[in-house]
């Protein structure tokens, strides 16, 4: 059974939307807006958000926690999509483009999944970890 597009959130953002589906699938994440930004997080500890024109950049964005080194992989990769976000860019965080054309999806729950499991304490991303094929 082919699955419905995400509904859109209450100002029609439908990254946002599909974002907050993705994340809201892990065990115990909470989300907070900050409007236009989204935090989540896993038993009070920050794992994804999302960001539309941070601080005036232009950007729709995914910036979560990366493995060590993978971070700098991506964005010498593909720096139009990849970018090192401000702030927690130096503690291993990556920012993926939303807005630059199509969004891989499956690539964008990758990254968060790989984030709750960094983040979340050790028992519960080792539970996480166990469901995943």
């Amino acid at each position: 059974m082919a699955r419905s597009r995400p509904r859109c959130d209450i100002d029609g953002n439908v990254e946002k939307a599909r974002l907050t589906e993705i994340c809201h699938a892990l065990p115990e994440v909470t989300s907070e807006g900050h409007e236009p930004h989204v935090i989540y997080t896993v038993r009070g500890r920050n794992f994804a958000y999302f960001q539309e024109d941070h601080h005036g950049d232009g950007r729709v964005a995914l910036v979560c926690k990366a493995p060590p080194g993978e971070n700098a992989a991506l964005v010498a990769t593909d720096p139009v999509r990849f970018f090192t976000p401000s702030y927690v860019g130096r503690g291993g965080w990556i920012g993926l483009r939303l807005d630059t054309g199509s969004v891989d999806w499956a690539e964008v729950a990758e990254l968060v999944h790989d984030s709750y499991r960094l983040v979340a304490p050790k028992r519960l991303a080792r539970e996480h970890s166990d469901k995943q094929p």
